[in-house]
């Protein structure tokens, strides 16, 4: 496998619901969780904010199973085509991209809150 992590020690991970092409969420994986995901078929990623392997739905049961993983043309970005069980979004979105920001810089939410957030993490 040849990729190429950044200096963090860390690559961006694009999680994409594999039959509907949705983009779900963003976020970061170091060589120790990209591995755990292709030996377990349970998405793990680098929680930054932690500094520590998050196993996407361990608290919240929002599990994702990877389907396939895919490099980007340069090895530096990673797509994963994935199972979503249940929603993505911490807020209770399905999809981390629930915001549309039009020129002018005014936002609208163009996607329903799925699942009240306090319910996801007690």
């Amino acid at each position: 496998m040849n990729l190429t992590f950044n200096t963090e020690g860390l690559i961006p991970a694009i999680a994409q619901q594999h039959d509907t092409g949705e983009v779900l969420m963003l976020a970061w994986m170091n060589r120790e969780a990209l591995d755990e995901t292709l030996a377990t078929g349970r998405v793990c990623y680098w929680s930054r904010s932690r500094q520590a392997l998050w196993r996407k739905g361990e608290t919240s049961g929002q599990v994702q199973r990877l389907v396939e993983l895919r490099a980007d043309c340069d090895g530096d970005t990673i797509l994963l085509l994935v199972d979503q069980q249940g929603v993505a979004c911490h807020t209770g979105h399905r999809s981390c991209f629930y915001r549309a920001i039009a020129a002018g810089g005014a936002e609208r939410e163009v996607a329903p809150v799925v699942t009240d957030p306090s319910t996801l993490y007690g």
